[in-house]
């Protein structure tokens, strides 16, 4: 993620205010007025938004309407994406269909919100382009096909295809205002990839912090794509929702520096806001039996493992089989009894170093 400007930040709109912008926008022109250009649009939680169009067509029986999204100052990899809202009347009492259009994925697996066949169109989104439409005129019934150009191979940038959701983006949001660097995406994607393993059925998933250490967790113990947990530095949201919707096995990986912010009880693991204790580092490596200087010199906990490994591996070995008991005492604890754990650390090149646990 791409670091965090300085001073006040600038709100954004979700893909769903967007879709729902344009949704109403290509209604009122469908059922004979213009097109509204700023168009409004109820939200979620109180108050409106105001939306330019970038997009206006008419066509045998439909009309299309286009905004380009704004996520403010946030890193969303659909900023400046164009949302279209393509609609058509449907059969009398009908109500609102929704159909995916190009770069809207497809739902394909069961544990989302949505069932398989339906397209990525997400719950709250919907709601917001329904409640818009009934504001231009009540009980409405039309097709809205929702379509992104070049969404699928923005989706490529996502965990969409990891979650079953193939041919393109989701539309999402539940108040239709982003609000930047929350990482709201992301933990809402942490947890839709635990539902799907549940749905699954799967009895062992794997939560890793990184690509390296997924890729080897993988590897270690065979486990199938949807066993995987891209968690990144949110060990608690995870965990949390971990709590709530329990699967029966959690194999948590990770690098060296990464797994000793854990052991030290950091759920948080953004450099940002928690960094290794070098007090705490240096008597771990006292009890490893590392050279009493090395601490003093590393730069950081990365380079501080990197030269024990050179001069006292024997020392390095002992040092990250502690960083990842700690590790996993810091998950059980998270986690209770009714979950079995294991804690995996890798160097960078993906070779294991400690395993805790089972």
């Amino acid at each position: 993620m791409a670091g965090k400007p300085k001073g006040p930040l600038r709100r954004g709109w979700t893909t769903g205010a967007c879709a729902a912008a344009a949704a109403r926008a290509a209604y009122a022109a469908l059922v004979g007025g213009d097109f509204p250009d700023p168009v409004s649009i109820p939200l979620p939680r109180g108050g409106t938004a105001s939306f330019a169009l970038a997009l206006k067509e008419r066509g045998a029986g439909s009309a299309r309407a286009g905004v380009v999204k704004d996520a403010g100052d946030d890193p969303d990899v659909t900023h400046g994406a164009l949302v279209i809202a393509e609609l058509r009347r449907g059969p009398a009492g009908s109500g609102v269909t929704f159909r995916a259009g190009p770069g809207v994925g497809t739902v394909t697996l069961p544990g989302l919100p949505l069932a398989p066949g339906e397209p990525a169109i997400n719950p709250g989104p919907r709601a917001m382009i329904a409640a818009a439409l009934a504001e231009v005129a009540p009980a409405p019934d039309v097709v809205v096909t929702i379509s992104i150009p070049g969404g699928a191979a923005l989706a490529r940038r996502t965990m969409n295809a990891r979650l079953g959701i193939v041919g393109g983006l989701s539309i999402l949001g539940t108040t239709g205002i982003v609000v930047p660097y929350s990482c709201s995406a992301w933990i809402a994607a942490i947890e839709r990839g635990i539902d799907v393993a549940r749905a699954q059925r799967l009895t062992h998933i794997a939560a890793a912090t990184g690509s390296v250490s997924e890729a080897a967790v993988r590897r270690m113990h065979g486990l199938p794509e949807t066993a995987l947990i891209d968690m990144g530095d949110f060990v608690g949201g995870m965990l949390k929702y971990l709590r709530r919707h329990p699967v029966p096995r959690l194999t948590l990986a990770g690098g060296f520096a990464k797994l000793a912010k854990l052991a030290e009880g950091h759920l948080d693991l953004h450099s940002a806001r928690s960094r290794v204790d070098g007090a705490v580092l240096a008597a771990r490596l006292a009890r490893a039996g590392a050279p009493p200087a090395i601490a003093a010199d590393a730069p950081s906990a990365t380079e501080t493992l990197a030269r024990v490994r050179a001069v006292a591996p024997e020392a390095a070995a002992a040092l990250a089989r502690d960083i990842a008991e700690d590790a996993r005492r810091v998950v059980r604890a998270q986690l209770g009894n009714d979950i079995a754990v294991d804690v995996a650390l890798f160097d960078r090149q993906g070779e294991l170093l400690a395993h805790a646990g089972p």
